[in-house]
């Protein structure tokens, strides 16, 4: 008798797994089907490239291997000749300048105009507004702006610059000038993104922590080195890794305004990359995309770096 009540209770059991078994399976086919998209767009347009890059450092890709696909293998032949030319000094030099001094620029000011904007006031919302259009211009348009206000001949700014008793300046044209002419036009640039960031990285701020520290007595540097500076660190984080990712593959500005000149006075690898890969009659292609993939590993290790420090901070 008690067999006859067994059966059927273990058949039901065995019915009850194999149905969980198979919404658990419809369950990770589902998630399968929404993940496909992101993966399959992850390995098209940057898992390929990237390789696509790192294969062309490692040939001696001419125009027509280049077509037909059968370059010799060169190995780190190229990544030599990028490091042995004489412009690598000077464009690494160039990179770091444009990248801290825009990096830091950006962030101190960008951080102010979040703090200004911080005490609402009537036209706020208006004027973070028009903060953003430098960042919703497209970059041909911003470069050929400054490129316009900087002209040694009819540029606005030489213009203000005489009212003043002040010669005009060669921006563009100068050696000692030029790098510092992108700088400032990248620099304005960045700024709207980081006011964004850092005015949504204030706003998550409490105020009672505030009303605490001007309780205790704290000043508004005090506030402001002790409470807003700590507590907005990690969003300072992510803003200075995203503009460094950001910066150092800066090309449209550089190339519009100076194209890297005069005599490579504003070349940085982004420029670098672009010229030795196309813009000669006889392209360097596989040179071309080792300076590229330097590039690359240099983000990648600032991001490392950033993960790394994360972690760190992360309650155990």
């Amino acid at each position: 008798m008690s067999r006859v009540i067994q059966e059927p209770v273990r058949t039901a059991r065995t019915t009850a797994r194999r149905r969980r078994a198979a919404r658990a399976r419809s369950g990770q086919w589902a998630a399968w089907a929404f993940l496909a998209p992101v993966v399959l767009y992850l390995l098209v347009f940057y898992a390929y490239p990237l390789y696509r890059n790192v294969e062309l450092s490692l040939r001696n890709y001419t125009v027509r291997s280049f077509v037909q696909g059968d370059a010799p293998f060169a190995g780190f032949a190229n990544y030599a000749k990028v490091f042995a030319d004489a412009t690598f000094g000077p464009a690494l030099w160039h990179t770091v300048v444009f990248t801290l001094v825009s990096l830091a620029f950006q962030f101190v000011i960008g951080l102010a105009l979040a703090l200004f904007f911080l005490k609402n006031f009537r036209l706020s919302a208006t004027l973070r507004g028009l903060f953003l259009v430098p960042w919703l211009l497209p970059l041909i348009v911003s470069g050929s702006t400054w490129s316009w206000m900087l002209n040694s001949d009819s540029g606005v700014v030489n213009a203000v610059l005489s009212w003043f008793g002040i010669g005009p300046v060669n921006w563009l044209t100068s050696p000692d000038w030029s790098l510092w002419s992108v700088v400032i036009a990248n620099i304005w640039i960045g700024i709207p993104f980081n006011l964004v960031v850092l005015y949504s990285g204030l706003q998550a701020i409490p105020p009672a922590i505030y009303e605490a520290a001007a309780l205790d007595g704290a000043g508004g540097w005090q506030r402001f080195w002790k409470v807003t500076f700590p507590l907005l660190r990690p969003v300072s984080a992510i803003t200075l890794l995203l503009g460094l990712v950001y910066t150092l593959k800066v090309f449209d500005i550089i190339w519009i305004m100076t194209k890297g000149g005069p005599s490579g006075a504003s070349t940085t690898f982004a420029t670098w990359s672009y010229r030795l890969g196309f813009g000669n009659l006889v392209p360097s292609f596989g040179p071309g995309a080792a300076v590229g993939n330097l590039l690359i590993v240099t983000a990648l290790v600032f991001g490392l770096v950033y993960i790394r420090a994360q972690r760190r901070q992360a309650p155990l």
